[in-house]
């Protein structure tokens, strides 16, 4: 099995703090990992030490010559005027067929494919984005949390594709759902080096809290050992008889103190105590007609929703339909274009979202900023317990926001609005910046907290755990949906994949319907013997072309002629793959 990539004691620092060090591990052919660690133990820095964009300090990264890395860029790179398809023709330089194959698994159409790029809503920019970084076809790519940035459609649809993807990828998410489904390995990596796992993270979770209940028991065993030892020397230690056996004693109780263990991470023990706040038994919120948007553009309209006091409502839709334009009318930060809505009365409501970080005082420092948002009933021990739960720790709180990244500003400003005693929550992706241990953790707090909370979020494991009832986006209206959150995403996953069995039933009783299924079915096993032939040929005239490097000095009549009809019938297949295509159901 070949090497792809291998990272050898690497090590990082930023202004004198320590990241990682000793990082190393090997990347071969076919593998699928998942990679996790606490916020702040690198992983994105990692990534990009990988693909050149910073340098380790130490060690060093050896990729093989024959490695292929993609990586889902975030920023847009497309020109003025150009379609969909001309962006992904100029950035992989695959042929149209290939383009529409692999376009399709994420349903950009025919009608999405001529479509300016830049006019595409954000969700469908992303699909964009990520058709073009595997039309380049690597066998290593690097995922940095998919789900941040991906709706929900997108994200199943990515799933899919990477259940059945045949190279070696790296992913690194928060949502445990996700990487259950498409990773068979995992790497932990934390500021001491990383643990290369040879299962899943369902698997690896329960063989790290195994092993770390092994080391707190051993470690309670030498404890014990030594407070046995410790009260003979007490007892002894002045005693010029037993003098010399009580030194004796106490360099073992040393030696032992040597064999415990380091444990630098307790995983899985994070327990989030939101302070309740007073039960409530009317609604929270009430909408009458909303129209939500922009001075420019409507984006939904006649939204008509009822929240009752402590409901958890999931706010579902593709990206571009509304979710956080819905989010910050509630919160009064975009005025509603029509309608009214108004929250129960004395509620008090906490938003999280990008506009209250930016507002945030850089001169303040962490701690006084916890301490200052509080609740007054809250004590001193509740704040510091609620800072260590989201990773703020001595000095860390002594820092001032303005130095803090955007992730840890995040984190402070989740924890001081759990602090500030809300009956009500709004959410806007709230698990951007948790490792998914904090993520669950905060999930399980939020799923027993007695207020109400409507939030928005791609992470499905969090929102699954939350949810009571979802309100949906779609097409310019905004519903309340009777299902919970995993009948939602089962209902999503038969639309996305027109479920084999379901079609089949649906066939046998409509028999005009079922020669149509028949005529498509046999159309597809053409287009895939298509697709096979141009694959066997595309490798046998790149044969000819190395052929013809190798012997440039030589002229070869008969390999010349081979390449000539090689390449004619490459042509030929590629433009009949496209009738045949044109001939499949949307």
């Amino acid at each position: 099995m070949p090497i792809l990539l291998q990272a050898s004691n690497l090590s990082k620092e930023y202004s004198g703090q320590k990241i990682f060090s000793g990082l190393s591990f090997t990347i071969n052919d076919k593998q699928k990992i998942g990679v996790i660690g606490q916020n702040g133990a690198g992983k994105s820095t990692l990534f990009r030490i990988i693909t050149g964009e910073e340098t380790a300090d130490d060690g060093e990264i050896i990729i093989n010559s024959e490695t292929n890395i993609g990586y889902l860029e975030q920023s847009d790179d497309w020109q003025a005027e150009e379609s969909s398809l001309n962006f992904l023709h100029r950035q992989s330089g695959r042929p149209e067929w290939r383009i529409r194959q692999l376009a399709s698994k994420f349903e950009l159409d025919e009608g999405m494919l001529k479509r300016e790029a830049a006019s595409l809503s954000g969700g469908w920019r992303m699909r964009l984005k990520l058709t073009g970084m595997l039309l380049k076809e690597p066998n290593l790519f690097l995922l940095d949390e998919p789900s941040n940035y991906l709706d929900l459609n997108t994200l199943l649809l990515l799933e899919n594709y990477l259940q059945a993807y045949n190279g070696s990828f790296l992913i690194i998410s928060h949502d445990r759902e996700f990487l259950k489904k498409t990773c068979t390995e995992t790497i932990e990596i934390s500021k001491t080096g990383c643990y290369h796992y040879p299962g899943n993270i369902e698997n690896y979770l329960a063989f790290k809290e195994q092993k770390l209940s092994s080391l707190i028991k051993a470690n309670d065993s030498i404890d014990k050992q030594q407070q046995h030892w410790q009260e003979f020397v007490n007892r002894f230690r002045s005693k010029d008889s037993k003098a010399k056996q009580a030194q004796a004693m106490i360099r073992k109780i040393n030696k032992l103190e040597q064999k415990k263990i380091s444990i630098e991470h307790q995983a899985g023990i994070t327990r989030i105590i939101i302070p309740p706040v007073s039960k409530r038994n009317n609604f929270a919120l009430k909408t009458n007609n909303l129209s939500i948007g922009y001075s420019d553009k409507k984006i939904a309209n006649n939204i008509n929703i009822d929240c009752h006091a402590g409901e958890k409502l999931a706010i579902l839709g593709l990206n571009g339909q509304g979710k956080t334009t819905l989010i910050k009318t509630l919160c009064g930060r975009l005025k509603p274009l029509g309608g009214s809505f108004h929250f129960a009365a004395n509620s008090h409501l906490a938003y999280h979202g990008q506009e209250e970080m930016e507002a945030m005082d850089g001169q303040e420092q962490a701690g006084d900023f916890l301490r200052r948002v509080a609740a007054s009933d809250i004590k001193t021990e509740a704040v510091l317990k609620m800072a260590g739960d989201f990773l703020f720790r001595d000095e860390e709180l002594k820092k001032s926001i303005s130095v803090l990244s955007g992730g840890e500003k995040s984190r402070l400003l989740l924890a001081g609005l759990l602090l500030s005693k809300p009956d009500i929550l709004v959410l806007d992706e709230p698990t951007c910046h948790l490792d998914f241990e904090t993520s669950e953790a905060l999930a399980q707090a939020l799923n027993k907290f007695n207020g109400t909370i409507l939030f928005s979020s791609h992470d499905r494991t969090f929102s699954s755990l939350v949810s009571t009832g979802i309100i949906e986006i779609s097409q310019g209206q905004a519903k309340r949906l009777h299902e919970d959150y995993n009948d939602y995403i089962k209902r999503l996953e038969k639309i996305l994949w027109q479920l084999p069995e379901e079609i089949e039933n649906t066939i046998h009783d409509k028999t005009a319907e079922r020669a149509r299924y028949i005529e498509q079915k046999n159309l597809q096993k053409k287009i895939n013997s298509l697709e096979k032939k141009l694959n066997e040929l595309q490798i046998y005239k790149q044969e000819l072309l190395n052929y013809f490097l190798e012997h440039y000095q030589e002229y070869n009549p008969e390999k010349t002629q081979e390449l000539e009809d090689t390449t004619r019938r490459i042509n030929d297949y590629e433009e009949r793959w496209l009738e045949l295509s044109s001939l499949r159901l949307e």
